[in-house]
């Protein structure tokens, strides 16, 4: 399986978080899966981290880095995309990971069920 984390769960899986669900847990680590990181992802956090509304640990970068995460680069065609969802939810960073996802023909983890309504191609893992 092709699998897109959404922040929250890429952030948890990253710090170890017990919010992180078994099932989401079991999909990331099994090897048989690719798991991708969006840029989308690393653009929020890092917009979070700088306005000061999230506290990244001193070895994020490391800790990223470390994974086998594969890289979601931001194209043209996953924007137009955005453009076509329907507005259930109002998160610009959440919408996005959705384009993404439906472009790439990506499952999208998520733990937010405003996020699950876009489609099957969406895992509610909480």
């Amino acid at each position: 399986m092709r699998l897109l984390l959404d922040t929250h769960l890429l952030l948890w899986w990253l710090a170890g978080s017990p919010s992180l669900s078994g099932k989401a847990r079991a999909l990331i680590s099994d090897s048989e899966n690719t798991v991708f990181a969006s840029a989308v992802s690393l653009w929020e956090i890092w917009l979070k981290e700088s306005l000061g509304r999230l506290r990244l640990p001193a070895d994020f970068e490391e800790r990223l880095a470390e994974e086998s995460f594969e890289s979601l680069p931001l194209t043209a065609a996953q924007t137009r995309q955005l453009a076509l969802l329907p507005w259930r939810h109002r998160d610009p960073f959440d919408r996005m990971l959705v384009a993404q996802a439906r472009v790439e023909s990506l499952t999208l983890l998520t733990a937010d069920p405003l996020v699950s309504g876009y489609g099957d191609f969406i895992m509610l893992v909480r």
